[in-house]
């Protein structure tokens, strides 16, 4: 069929004829119209095969062309598992199947077929644990064959996403006849609606089935039903929105392909509908057989003629439906098969060669008599699963009923109620009925009414699914699950191997587990792993259901693509001299000054260690703390004692959370009695303000907590010749040793600018941070340079802050620390004051002192000549036992030695021992535990 052979309108309602669009697939070209799909535009050109099979590659098209099978997952570009049913063709549109070794009609993969007597049910858990150390060979086999799409890591980002909030009086999922009801009832009820809808356009089940009526009067209805809609003030349209979650308190996730909405609702009418099930029997999966549904969607959405001879397997009146509706497409409905009259013992669709597309249908009637019907398509219409899995999210439960012969909702969560198919209600007054009712219910629920909810009878419902449409066949292939590839067999094989719970089953079997959740199969698979279990259906529940409901675009769940990034005072500086940057939490820090990584690090430590370096620090946190409580506040925060510092004097700071673990780490410059300003490490700055916050509403103390990073800079000029640098700067601040010794703070003006200074030995040399106004630190900066010119002064970066922290031992938080550490492993606990009587984690630190240690953060040293150093987070062994990691590893050519430091065995702490690390390779090298600092350890240096 070309795309000029579709059927005339009023079949395609979604199609526009005069806008034919090209489109590729599978490397071919092919012809569509806008409005379709790119399952409905191949369907039209006669391109049934979509996919393969997830285990035997067999030949496998659409069930349902509403996205409820994985047949029709394809590969759009570096995006996989692109439901085709649901992708709106495009011009240049390029998709490729998925899960093909080779092309999609000569899938050398197909071969597996024959292997399939030697994978029994679960196969994969016996077969490849032995002998030992298997699996490293087979799981990369494995993963290779494994199917599904392919994730291009390199990929661009692709397209604009973004995130919206809305709130909402009543939010009504599904607009089909009972959504629609629901929405008109509750906005002429006064409430505020929102309509979500994952079709691009309203109406559901009105756009393609027949309900018994005439195509006519159910299109006269729809029209009817979405004027009154469109035409309400109070009624908000989402058309192509999928909802993908309902969390607590009526807390909606929705989604387009770019956008995500969260939605507060003040009730909920989930009316979603529910899936045609499939029938079971002998080559079910095959291309040409489907559900009416999806017959009915071909033909009245996108005007394809799903076929020429048709045979009808039914249990209920819209499989009446449906052969009329191919009747009136022209399509020869050679059979019929009513599963109500006697019903059947065998059936199995017999396909062509290779398996690509139905040719006929064998049967065997109640009576034994056999029946061979020729045919290119097989529709069925044997039930209905209610998509209640939305309200399952909240705390609902799909329950098996006897009486309906499907699932149906149980413990609706308490802000919602649900109302047509998804309630068990089919034919279609009742349906408008109950989703009227639904809506008057929401608003009465709003307005405090205390409503009763009208209970809406339908004489169909106990009908409309067939018991148990499973015909096991001797030659098998009968597939209850399309997307994993499981058969009868393999579920009765499951009870059989001692998995008879359904959840048991579920993993064992992998049925239900695929992509498309269990959409088409969790209800047959349960059925039948009740009766090999000889138990009665009644009350079984389906597998737990998740979110999302519909896979999401990660795009979609990420938002825009923004990435914060902050840049201090000096950036433009650095920019112009050469510097290549590195991300520091959202700041741009540079790492290093000129071409070449190595030789410049080692420039710049140098310059530190033998003259003078000016290093930009402004990413450091910077908060204030004032009020008469500021000293206690810090004393009952940080692990240190501040209620006696000294004035004018900086005391180190570290923060561990309730557990003991350390969180961050600064300095508390005292400045008066009732005023500290803190720093914090680059990407904990948010973090310690909004925890301080949080802790004082708690304890209430009279103190004003401001976060004064971004106003302030701060550079480090450290080095032997600091203060002779410094000091050739118009200052009334006096920089000699005498008057502004170690760990001291001074606040004053340089050439005017002021200047909070404070000497800290990060680096292990004299050195003197300065914080400044961030409007005036590049005028500070640059004069630093410009009085440094004698003295050589360089510039230095955030790699050679990290070389020279190193040789001084000195931690760097979130680096040589984890979300576990605590102050005895990292070697802090002289950093804790045990005699106060309280701090953040002073428990839990307590604990941990009164137990062993199972690691220690030691320094270690390596020979030089070892052929490459670790990385970090290479592993320290301890005979074939993991003891711990490395944290921090440089060549010090200071020092002329490897120096690092790694999380040890205690028992290998002590200096003098030997540990072993495993490098990247594989190569195990030998280091030499050594006493901290490895540089200076009288500190001479920082105390000139």
């Amino acid at each position: 069929m070309s795309t000029a052979d579709r059927l005339p309108p009023p079949w395609g309602q979604l199609i526009d004829r005069d806008r034919a669009l090209e489109f590729e697939f599978d490397g071919r070209r092919y012809s569509g119209y806008a409005g379709d799909t790119l399952s409905s535009a191949l369907a039209a050109n006669s391109r049934w095969i979509m996919s393969r099979s997830f285990k035997y590659h067999r030949p496998r098209g659409s069930a349902s062309f509403a996205g409820w099978d994985a047949n029709s997952y394809v590969q759009v570009g570096g995006e996989p598992n692109v439901p085709g049913d649901l992708l709106p063709l495009e011009a240049g549109l390029a998709a490729t199947p998925q899960n093909v070794l080779g092309s999609l009609d000569r899938d050398f993969a197909s071969a597996t077929r024959f292997l399939k007597r030697f994978l029994p049910v679960g196969f994969y858990y016996r077969a490849f644990f032995r002998p030992r150390g298997a699996w490293k060979w087979w799981e990369p086999l494995f993963r290779s064959a494994a199917g599904l799409g392919r994730i291009d890591t390199a990929a661009p980002r692709r397209g604009y996403f973004d995130k919206q909030h809305l709130f909402t009086d009543v939010a009504v999922v599904g607009a089909g006849p009972a959504g629609l009801s629901a929405a008109i009832a509750a906005a002429e009820g006064g409430a505020d609606v929102l309509l979500a809808e994952e079709s691009p356009v309203l109406g559901g089940s009105l756009n393609y089935a027949r309900f018994g009526r005439t195509p006519g009067r159910v299109a006269g209805l729809r029209d009817e039903l979405l004027a009154r809609v469109t035409g309400n003030a109070n009624v908000r349209v989402l058309a192509g929105t999928t909802c993908s979650g309902w969390f607590a308190d009526n807390w909606l996730s929705l989604h387009t392909r770019a956008r995500l909405y969260k939605v507060r609702a003040g009730r909920v009418v989930l009316a979603a509908g529910s899936v045609e099930q499939p029938a079971v029997f002998g080559n079910n999966d095959i291309p040409g057989v489907m559900t009416g549904s999806a017959a009915q969607r071909l033909m009245r959405l996108y005007g394809v003629r799903p076929g020429n001879r048709a045979a009808v397997v039914t249990s209920n009146e819209d499989g009446e439906d449906v052969a009329k509706d191919l009747i009136d497409a022209g399509v020869d409905v050679v059979a019929v098969f009513d599963l109500r009259a006697g019903g059947l013992r065998r059936l199995k669709a017999l396909p062509e060669s290779g398996g690509r597309h139905v040719k006929g249908i064998a049967v065997t009637h109640a009576d034994g008599r056999p029946e061979t019907v020729g045919c290119d398509l097989i529709v069925t219409s044997v039930g209905y699963a209610p998509l209640g899995q939305l309200a399952c999210h909240d705390g609902g439960r799909l329950e098996y009923d006897n009486g309906i012969h499907a699932f149906r909702i149980g413990n609706c969560p308490s802000g919602g109620d649900t109302a047509g198919s998804v309630n068990h209600i089919y034919e279609l007054d009742a349906v408008l009925s109950d989703g009227a009712a639904a809506g008057d219910y929401a608003v009465g629920a709003l307005n405090g009414r205390n409503p009763v909810r009208m209970k809406v009878e339908d004489p169909m419902a106990g009908s409309a699914n067939h018991p148990y449409p499973i015909y096991p066949h001797p030659d098998g292939n009968e597939y209850v699950d399309f997307d994993e590839d499981q058969t009868i067999a393999d579920l009765i094989n499951a009870v059989g191997d001692g998995f008879g719970h359904p959840e048991l089953a579920k993993r064992y079997s992998t049925a239900a587990m695929g992509p498309s959740q269990g959409r088409m199969s969790a209800t047959n698979a349960m059925r039948i792993v009740s009766r090999a279990n000889g138990g009665n259906n009644a009350g079984q529940r389906i597998t737990t259901q998740r979110p999302p409901f519909r896979p999401a675009p990660m795009g979609v769940l990420a938002g825009r693509g923004i990435e914060p990034e902050r840049l201090t005072a000096m950036h433009d500086w650095h920019a112009v001299h050469d510097a290549a940057f590195a991300p520091a939490g959202l700041w741009r820090r540079p790492a290093y000054y000129g071409p070449g990584r190595e030789q410049c690090v080692r420039r710049e430590v140098a310059a530190i260690r033998r003259r003078v370096g000016l290093i930009d620090v402004s990413t450091l946190g910077g908060l204030e703390i004032r009020g008469p409580d500021a000293a206690e506040f810090l004393e009952r925060f940080y692990t240190f004692a501040y209620r006696k510092q000294p004035l004018g004097r900086t005391r180190y700071v570290l923060m561990t959370g309730d557990t003991g673990a350390i969180i961050d780490d600064g300095v508390a410059a005292r400045l008066g009695d009732e005023h500290f300003y803190v720093t914090t490490t680059t990407a904990g700055s948010d973090t310690v303000y909004r925890t301080m916050l949080r802790r004082n509403a708690q304890w209430r103390l009279r103190v004003d907590i401001a976060n004064v990073t971004s106003g302030l800079a701060a550079m480090n000029i450290a080095g032997p010749l600091a203060r002779a640098v410094i000091s050739r700067l118009d200052a009334d601040i006096d920089f000699s040793k005498e008057a502004f010794p170690y760990l001291g703070v001074r606040r004053g003006r340089i050439m005017d600018i002021p200047v909070l200074a404070m000497r800290v030995g990060f680096v292990g040399e004299l050195s003197y941070e300065l914080h400044a106004p961030a409007s005036r630190a590049l005028e500070l900066w640059e004069a630093l340079l410009r009085a440094g010119r004698e003295q050589d002064v360089h510039a230095v970066g955030v790699e050679a802050q990290r070389v020279l922290r190193l040789e001084k031992g000195h931690i760097i938080v979130g680096q040589d620390t984890d979300g576990l550490t605590h102050p005895g492993e990292a070697d802090m606990s002289w950093a804790v004051a045990r005699r106060k009587p309280y701090f953040v984690g002073r428990a839990a630190i307590a604990c941990f002192g009164g137990q062993p240690l199972l690691r220690r953060l030691v320094g270690f040293e390596l020979p030089v000549d070892i052929g490459g150093l670790p990385d970090e987070c290479n592993l320290v062994l301890r005979g074939e036992t993991i003891a711990g990691r490395v944290t921090s590893i440089a060549h010090s050519a200071e020092l002329e030695k490897n120096i690092g430091l790694a999380y040890v065995h205690p028992d290998d702490a002590a200096p003098g021992s030997t540990i072993v690390i495993k490098r990247s390779d594989g190569a195990r090298l030998k280091g030499a535990v050594v006493t901290l600092p490895f540089l200076d350890p009288s500190g001479a240096r920082q105390e000139l």
